[in-house]
């Protein structure tokens, strides 16, 4: 963006951004470089390559250096990271699957994340408030499986990329066992209380 100062003269950026890449899906990628491969007569093996393509994940790239806040659970930071990478995924999906599928998958990590944010305020100082916090870690296990099969779903309908929904299925599972960590750790603290 050129800003004009008031001597009227314009204001002429020092760095220009350069692009490295297209953000091509992975078809498109291979598909290009295919053409390009057979106008050269060269050829060119199309697994490898897709391979290779697939394992390039700017996403999760972008994801893996937020940094993590001491002050949070390790389970809310991961669950943090999976609504910025669902997020940072679905942003490059067809229009015309927003209402279907990338809006309850973003929801689905909100709701997590209040969830798991709700149920670490409340105190176990007695029965009820345990109680209380149960059920919240609870509905955000329930909110994760939910968004597993909605992300399974996206991905068979073409939302999302086949290595997107591989990483949201780890995040995913990894969220859900910190959760039932969390819960028996809660149930020795309990215990002993």
């Amino acid at each position: 963006m050129l800003q004009v100062s008031r001597d009227s003269s314009l204001k002429i950026p020092k760095q220009i951004e350069v692009y490295e890449k297209s953000s091509n899906s992975v078809d498109d990628t291979v598909a290009v470089k295919k053409a390009i491969a057979t106008a050269n007569d060269k050829k060119l093996n199309t697994k490898e390559l897709k391979e290779k393509v697939e394992l390039e994940d700017k996403e999760l790239e972008a994801i893996s250096k937020i940094p993590s806040n001491s002050n949070d659970l390790i389970v809310i930071t991961v669950v943090k990271k999976l609504g910025a990478y669902v997020i940072a995924v679905t942003e490059k999906s067809p229009k015309k699957f927003r209402g279907v599928f990338i809006n309850r998958m973003q929801n689905y990590c909100l709701d997590t994340l209040e969830f798991l944010l709700e149920a670490n305020f409340i105190r176990m100082d007695s029965l009820t408030n345990k109680t209380k916090r149960e059920e919240l870690q609870k509905e955000a296990i329930v909110k994760l499986k939910l968004l597993g099969y909605v992300a399974m779903v996206a991905e068979n309908s073409g939302c999302i990329l086949n290595r997107q929904y591989k990483q949201i299925s780890m995040q995913l599972a990894e969220a859900i066992n910190l959760i039932v960590a969390w819960k028996k750790s809660d149930d020795e603290r309990w215990r002993k209380h």
